[in-house]
């Protein structure tokens, strides 16, 4: 999954409203729990509230 498909994928995860932790996300996007820990970073560092 590319990059930018995978942030926007997270956003609906986040967006449901249930409580996920990052392994649990990282398993659903195909990529690891660091990874979603560095995304999240990186969307809030734009501005996206999450």
């Amino acid at each position: 999954m590319r990059r930018g498909d995978r942030l926007f994928q997270l956003l609906l995860e986040l967006g449901r409203g249930r409580v996920r932790t990052a392994k649990q996300l990282g398993e659903r996007l195909g990529v690891s729990e660091r990874t979603v820990y560095r995304d999240v970073a990186d969307l809030a560092a734009q501005g996206t509230p999450v």
